[in-house]
């Protein structure tokens, strides 16, 4: 185990879920289990060992292999831009897999409220609902649960986008609430607003 990755990310996330009212020693030990399970998949994926400036690598090679070139220039089409691509795959992969996990642990957890505390009986009203609210990340030509402008969007955008929504939340929070309302996702907003040049 990388002791000092997994000292990183929790002195990264135990103020972040401090801020939510959760106790110290929950928020390490939840932070401890995501870690775990981050490190598991690296491994049954061989991942856990690529290079900290994968980025850098992959632009370096993408003029000459036809692979790396196919792979980017999806992404590219998506809004993706070099410098994106540094800060995404220029990180330990425990990190990247650490910021998907707790991505997808705040989406569960709306789910949650909506279904249990909210008493939104309909599931797909609920999944409706956390779509609308968050950033659904992954591979733009998986067409499995979302088409068009909803499907999901690179990870390499993550920076961008977290910085767009924090602008927005402080600049002008209820016409930011009406366009999240009004879209079908929040991955369609995000990509309307990649195209006006917003983010």
């Amino acid at each position: 185990m990388d002791s000092d990755i997994e000292q990183q990310l929790e002195r990264q996330y135990i103020p972040t879920f401090q801020k939510m009212g959760m106790p110290p020693l929950q928020a390490k030990s939840i932070i401890h289990n995501l870690y775990k399970q981050a490190e598991d998949e690296a491994r049954n994926e061989g991942s856990i060992n690529l290079p900290m400036n994968m980025g850098d690598i992959l632009l370096e090679k993408e003029s000459i292999d036809e692979g790396i070139k196919s792979m980017l220039a999806k992404r590219r089409k998506e809004g993706v831009r070099d410098e994106d691509i540094r800060w995404w795959m220029n990180r330990h992969e425990l990190d990247r897999k650490m910021m998907a996990r707790i991505n997808d642990m705040f989406k569960f957890a709306m789910f949650l409220k909506l279904t249990k505390a909210d008493g939104l009986s309909d599931d797909d009203d609920a999944a409706i609902e956390v779509k609308k609210s968050f950033t659904i990340f992954g591979d733009p030509d998986d067409t499995s649960t979302s088409i068009g402008d909803d499907k999901p969007l690179p990870s390499e955008l993550k920076y961008r986008i977290d910085t767009y929504i924090w602008k927005r939340s402080v600049s002008d929070p209820e016409k930011f609430k009406e366009d999240m309302r009004k879209s079908t996702s929040f991955n369609a907003l995000i990509r309307q607003e990649l195209r006006k040049g917003n983010i």
